[in-house]
């Protein structure tokens, strides 16, 4: 059976799980994620791509005509449930706890 690796825990990776902590049900998009952290895309992109390898998130290309919405398609990110209780796991130590109850994988 193929394991996934975890991710390294860097603070600029923990700021990304943070958007997605805080609304676990909504996909985003990469740019929602860059406005809200703040980050370039090429350090916000390959983060990204970890965090999906990981298992900790999932993503899928919008359902969108390119031509008609006169912009490329975006993919859109989303939590899941082991990302969300690494990142509570990874966030106890500092002293930072979320709301709601673990969710089951």
């Amino acid at each position: 059976m193929l394991t996934k690796k975890e991710p390294r825990l860097s603070h600029q990776m923990l700021r990304v799980m943070s958007v997605f902590v805080e609304r676990p049900r909504d996909t985003l998009a990469g740019s929602d994620v860059a406005k809200q952290t703040r980050m370039l895309s090429g350090t916000l992109y390959p983060i990204l791509m970890r965090l999906e390898q990981a298992g900790w998130l999932e993503s899928k290309w919008e359902e969108l005509d390119p031509s008609e919405a006169g912009r490329p398609r975006k993919r859109l990110y989303r939590i899941t449930g082991h990302g969300y209780n690494k990142t509570r796991e990874a966030l106890a130590p500092l002293g930072i706890s979320l709301e709601g109850p673990v969710w089951n994988l």
